[in-house]
């Protein structure tokens, strides 16, 4: 991991999947500042490839996190940790996370299910 920082809130970066760590509360803080996305440098193509590993354990913790959906978006599938509360998005997610839109809506009724 490396560190990144915007407005002084840090965030790690994965250096091979280049998917982002939020520790608690960062990734909400960083909806609101904009410009923010720019920490989002991965591939998005990439990052939906990994979206199929879920089952990884919190760089933190050291506990298997949780699969999670954004409410506001579902296509938004992310890793959360129930001990510490930081979440980790594949590489491309936080951009679209940032970005809600008309087609968001739409996309609520096209994505499936997570399992």
């Amino acid at each position: 991991m490396e560190t990144v920082t915007f407005h002084g809130v840090e965030v790690d970066r994965c250096t091979q999947c280049k998917g982002l760590w939020f520790d608690a509360m960062e990734k909400e803080e960083l909806k609101r500042y904009e410009g923010s996305e720019e920490i989002d440098v991965g591939d998005a193509k990439l990052g939906r490839q990994y979206n199929t590993v879920d089952r990884i354990d919190c760089p933190q913790c050291h506990t298997q996190m949780i699969r999670m959906v954004d409410l506001g978006q579902p296509h938004i599938w992310f890793e959360s940790c129930t001990v510490c509360y930081g979440a980790f998005f594949d590489a491309g997610e936080f951009r679209d996370y940032k970005q809600e839109s008309f087609s968001d809506v739409l996309k609520r009724f096209i994505t499936p299910e997570r399992r």
